[in-house]
């Protein structure tokens, strides 16, 4: 189950790769890849509905598997590398905005997940 998750994965990973290819000076593809990977990591693993719906092999399938391969961190350090070689301005933008965008897609992501409808609760 890993294994297809991470074939999913990495073919979708490619696919944004693909779709931002003609945007080379900055690496869009890898934040906005990252970006939604936190957010759908959080949910899957703070959301009690997916827990009730989903049996864990499934679960740990759509978390190691798919997002596991779509996010990547070594080509986040390498693109950073490469950016601080050429543009150091533009190298801590990107960490900064790979940090803490991460950190606030994962808040958000905890946030959607956990949401309780005020009928919910009453």
């Amino acid at each position: 189950m890993i294994g297809i998750g991470g074939l999913i994965g990495a073919v979708a990973r490619y696919a944004v790769s693909l779709t931002f290819v003609e945007y080379e000076r900055f690496p869009y593809a890898t934040l906005i890849t990252n970006f939604i990977g936190c957010f759908f990591l959080t949910f899957l693993l703070n959301s009690h509905y997916v827990r009730q719906k989903l049996s864990m092999q499934t679960r740990t399938a759509l978390t190691t598997g798919v997002i596991g391969s779509f996010t990547t961190f070594s080509t986040f350090a390498l693109e950073t590398a490469r950016l601080w070689d050429r543009q150091v301005f533009i190298a801590i933008i990107y960490i900064l905005l790979s940090v803490f965008g991460g950190v606030i897609f994962c808040y958000v992501g905890y946030k959607v997940a956990t949401y309780k409808k005020r009928s919910d609760i009453i």
